[in-house]
């Protein structure tokens, strides 16, 4: 792929892995437009990411939350009239709760699944047919989670188990039409995720540009060439 002058979205934007794959984009000549609840927080996000970039793509920030598909169909319909075209979908946007099943609340259940795995859904169900057209490309942020359980991970797992299926099956779905899926499992990523202050004893963890690093290179690779799942974890982490 050609990355000048391409077009990507990115849900979950304005901070953590988003923030990170969106710069990465940018530094690429790909303009980006980045996703969040709030809509202070997705421009004032943008209005950074323009500060920091040095190349001539541009970032907006706008207004959508995954859980609900008639706010993803109007972010994906302010980005074509923006740019006219969708080549990238990235399905970044995640919460946690984390306890055991005894004090884990049916809320933080939905709430879990209503994020992590049906916000997946609603996103590629709103942009589908842009990716269509552009012969596109849909990347889905899982996590290790996704394939390694825990204990108080029974709505996490069960989320990201489920992101990592549903993007496999969606590759299957969508390859015909020349459109390339993969999911992305991060292990221990050095962000705000479940109120996490990052700071210097974070440094062996991966960093959120490391994910938008592997983004780029995914949206490099040739066209022949899919990886469609990719675990990657930190070097060396501490010693227990």
């Amino acid at each position: 792929m050609n990355l000048k002058n391409k077009v990507a979205l990115v849900t979950g934007g304005s901070k953590g892995i988003g923030f990170g794959v969106a710069q990465s984009l940018l530094q690429q000549g790909i303009h980006v437009a980045i996703t969040s609840r709030s809509s202070t927080a997705a421009r004032e996000a943008a209005d950074l990411l323009n500060t920091k970039n040095t190349t001539e793509a541009k970032a907006i920030g706008l207004q959508a939350d995954v859980r609900n598909l008639e706010s993803q169909k109007v972010a994906v319909n302010q980005i074509l009239e923006a740019f006219g075209t969708l080549d990238v979908v990235v399905a970044n946007a995640g919460i946690g709760h984390f306890a055991s099943i005894e004090d884990l609340t049916s809320a933080q259940w939905q709430e879990t699944i209503d994020t992590n795995l049906t916000g997946a859904f609603y996103t590629i169900k709103a942009s589908v047919d842009a990716l269509k057209a552009s012969k596109g490309y849909f990347i889905t942020i899982s996590s290790l989670a996704g394939t390694n359980f825990f204990a108080n991970g029974s709505a996490y797992n069960a989320s990201k188990f489920g992101v990592t299926g549903f993007t496999q099956a969606v590759m299957l779905d969508l390859r015909q039409y020349g459109i390339k899926v993969s999911t992305i499992m991060p292990g221990s990523v050095s962000t705000h995720f479940n109120g996490n202050e990052p700071s210097d004893s974070d440094a062996w963890k991966i960093q959120s540009e490391d994910i938008g690093e592997l983004v780029v290179d995914l949206l490099k690779m040739h066209p022949r060439t899919l990886p469609s799942k990719i675990e990657v974890r930190p070097t060396t982490p501490p010693s227990k």
